[in-house]
């Protein structure tokens, strides 16, 4: 008889499609957290371009806490650049500093939601591969089952 053989290879597809599954949640979380350093990046542009010297704003302390300062000069905007380094630099420079850092994350979240696409799409090529056996092994049942009522005659 045979028919047995079928269930390690489903269990083990089965596994594969699980550990995909499990990559792609992971690379999901990743682009959220790249989609939120982006919206970042967005609002400390915005916040160069409107703040003024003279400018009132909110500085946090960490833990939730805020003291209220002025801001002396836009001229002197520390921007980090990345490996614990930060520069000082003018307004503008410091703008288009952002703008840079923004088109790197951009680019992080499309090499991820390609890496996503792969995934996917190996995915959906073992599910089929796994349909396929199950029919097979239907087939299999029925015709054994077709044969037994054969011989039981």
């Amino acid at each position: 008889m045979m028919g047995g053989g079928g269930g390690g290879e489903l269990q083990q597809l089965s596994q594969e499609l699980q550990q995909i599954q499990e990559e792609i949640e992971g690379l999901e979380a990743d682009i959220e957290d790249l989609r939120d350093e982006k919206t970042e990046i967005d609002e400390a542009i915005e916040a160069l371009e409107t703040l003024e010297t003279g400018s009132t704003v909110q500085v946090p302390l960490g833990g939730d806490a805020y003291v209220r300062a002025e801001v002396q000069d836009l001229d002197e905007v520390v921007v980090g650049l990345g490996g614990g380094y930060a520069a000082e630099q003018s307004e503008a420079d410091a703008i288009e500093t952002l703008e840079t850092k923004k088109g790197v994350v951009d680019d992080k979240i499309d090499d991820v939601s390609a890496d996503i696409d792969d995934l996917e799409a190996e995915s959906s090529e073992l599910e089929e591969k796994a349909q396929q056996m199950q029919q097979q092994q239907m087939q299999q049942q029925m015709q054994q089952m077709q044969q037994q009522e054969g011989d039981d005659e």
